[in-house]
C-alpha cells in the first residue's frame, strides 16, 4: 500500500466523517444517494442505490403497517428491522466513500483512488474506479458497483449466522416468497389519477446471482429509456423520502393510522381500490416506525478472490419487467387475505 501524505490522511478522515453523518438512518442513506446523483449524473449506481433504498425504507415500515405488523409478532418485526437495517447500513458505509472519494478527484482533477484501500473499499472495486477515470463508462462502473455490493453483503449479511437463522430460513421469509410481497417499485411522474410503477420482484434473495442479475435489470429499467429515466427522476425529486408508501400511493396507505384496533375483520380492498367508507391502510413514517441504530464496525476483509465475476461486467440487453401496477395489486390483496385467515396459516 502506498505510503499515505498528511493531506491524503485529512482527506479520507474527512471521507470517513461525512459518511458517518450521512449513514443516521435509511432516510438520510436514500437522500444522498439521490444529492449526490444530481451533481454527479455520470455515477449512475447513486441513482439505483437511491431508487432500491427507498423500498428498503418501505419494507422497514411495512414491518410497523397495517397488515405485516398482524403477521409477525414484535420480536420477528425487530429481527426483519435488523436485517434490512444493516444491510442498508453495510452497503451505504462501503459505497458512500467511493462516491466523495471520486468527487474530490474532481475537485482536484487528479486520481485519488490509491486511497481506496484506506476506505475499506475492494481491490476489485479500486481497479474498476482507475478504469472509469481513464474512460467514463457509467454502465460498466455501475455494473461493478452492483456486483461489489452484493458481494459484500454476501458474507456479511446473506450467510450470517444470525441473519440466517433469525430470517433467511424462517417461515415468514419463505411466505413473503410466496406471496410476492418482495417487489421493487420505481414510480413514475405522469399525470394520472393512480401513480404509474414499473418494477420487478424477486426470488430466491439469498442467491448471490439472483440479486446481481436483478441489479443489472433494475438498471436497464431506470437507465435505458431516457424519456423513464427523467420520469423517475422527477417523481424522485417531487416527493421527499419518508419511507411512508403513502409518497406514491396515498389513495391507499396513509402515515397517519385510520383503522380500529383489534384484528382485521374484513376485505377492504378490491381491484386496487378501497371498499366505501373503509380506512386506508396505515403505513407509518420511518422516523415513527423505528429509531435509529447504533451500529458495530463493518465485518474486515475483501470479497474479490474469483475473477470470473467480471462476466457480470458485459451489457444486458434481455427483456425485463416494467409496468407492476397490477401484480403489485395482486399482492395486497393476497397479503390483506393472508392477515384474515392468520389463524389458520400460522396453526
Amino acid at each position: 500500500m502506498k505510503k499515505l501524505t498528511h493531506d491524503d490522511l485529512i482527506i479520507v478522515e474527512k471521507i470517513q466523517s461525512v459518511t458517518q453523518k450521512y449513514n443516521l438512518n435509511n432516510i438520510t442513506r436514500t437522500n444522498a444517494y439521490l444529492d449526490f446523483y444530481m451533481q454527479y449524473p455520470e455515477i449512475h449506481w447513486a441513482f439505483l442505490g437511491h431508487a432500491v433504498s427507498r423500498n428498503g425504507g418501505w419494507n422497514m415500515t411495512d414491518l410497523k403497517g397495517d397488515l405485516i405488523s398482524r403477521l409477525l409478532g414484535e420480536n420477528k418485526q425487530k429481527e426483519f428491522f435488523d436485517f434490512l437495517e444493516r444491510g442498508n447500513w453495510l452497503i451505504f458505509q462501503d459505497v458512500y466513500p467511493q462516491f466523495l472519494l471520486y468527487a474530490e478527484c474532481v475537485k482536484r482533477q487528479k486520481n485519488l483512488f490509491y486511497l481506496l484501500p484506506s476506505l475499506g473499499t475492494s481491490m476489485f472495486m479500486e481497479v474498476l474506479w482507475n478504469d472509469f477515470w481513464e474512460t467514463r463508462n457509467s454502465y460498466t462502473l455501475a455494473m461493478a458497483q452492483v456486483i461489489n455490493e452484493q458481494n459484500y453483503l454476501e458474507t456479511r449479511v446473506i450467510q450470517n449466522k444470525k441473519y440466517k437463522e433469525e430470517v433467511l430460513d424462517t417461515l415468514e421469509f419463505l411466505l413473503q416468497d410466496l406471496l410476492s410481497i418482495n417487489h421493487l417499485l420505481f414510480p413514475l411522474c405522469k399525470k394520472a389519477t393512480v401513480t404509474p410503477l414499473i418494477g420487478t420482484t424477486i426470488h430466491q434473495f439469498s442467491s448471490l446471482h439472483q440479486r446481481i442479475t436483478l441489479g443489472r435489470k433494475l438498471y436497464q429499467l431506470l437507465f435505458r429509456d431516457p424519456q423513464r429515466h427523467r420520469e423517475l427522476l422527477a417523481w424522485c425529486l417531487e416527493h421527499p423520502h419518508t419511507g411512508s408508501r403513502k409518497d406514491y400511493w396515498p389513495h391507499l396507505f396513509n402515515d397517519v393510522n385510520e383503522g380500529v384496533p383489534g384484528p382485521l375483520q374484513f376485505r377492504r380492498l378490491q381491484e386496487c381500490r378501497l371498499t366505501s367508507g373503509t380506512p386506508k391502510f396505515y403505513s407509518p413514517r420511518l422516523e415513527y416506525a423505528w429509531p435509529n441504530v447504533r451500529h458495530h464496525p463493518p465485518e474486515p476483509g475483501d470479497w474479490f478472490h474469483d475473477p470470473s465475476v467480471v462476466r457480470y461486467l458485459k451489457e444486458n440487453d434481455g427483456p425485463v419487467d416494467e409496468d407492476i401496477s397490477g401484480e403489485y395489486c395482486e399482492t395486497l390483496q393476497n397479503l390483506e387475505l393472508a392477515v384474515l385467515a392468520k389463524k389458520t396459516v400460522f396453526l
